[in-house]
């Protein structure tokens, strides 16, 4: 894991979910990998014990970790799928209106800014 500034408006486990989210989605964490050790998290990035097995608690209750008893947890075989689906999902129900609604606000063409021939469309 690399380093990471902890945010004052979500708690921590959940930022740490969040990171763990991200390197899946990656591909720095694939199916079948061990996560680190809750202890060797907890030492590294300074945090109580509890906090990080409550976020890998909270990825096996969305099974995308599985925990192997005496061995560790590992990345499931459909995380990266399930992972996606759900990212897509939040991004459809949560992020895309807002962006949609600033677009209106600001009178931006849709079409335009998808044409790669514009001078804001994509890249």
């Amino acid at each position: 894991m690399s380093p990471v500034q902890w945010a004052d408006g979500s708690p921590i486990y959940r930022q740490l979910k969040e990171k763990v989210i991200t390197m899946m989605l990656e591909g720095q964490l694939k199916p079948g990998d061990a996560l680190p050790s809750v202890r060797q998290v907890a030492a590294e990035y300074q945090l109580n014990p509890i906090t990080v097995s409550r976020a890998y608690q909270e990825l096996v209750d969305d099974g995308m970790v599985e925990k192997r008893r005496g061995i560790g947890m590992y990345v499931t075989d459909g995380a990266n799928t399930k992972l996606r689906n759900n990212e897509r999902d939040r991004f459809l129900k949560e992020e895309w209106p807002q962006v949609l609604e600033r677009i209106h606000l600001l009178g931006l063409d849709l079409g335009e800014l998808l044409d790669p021939k514009s001078k804001w469309g994509a890249t």
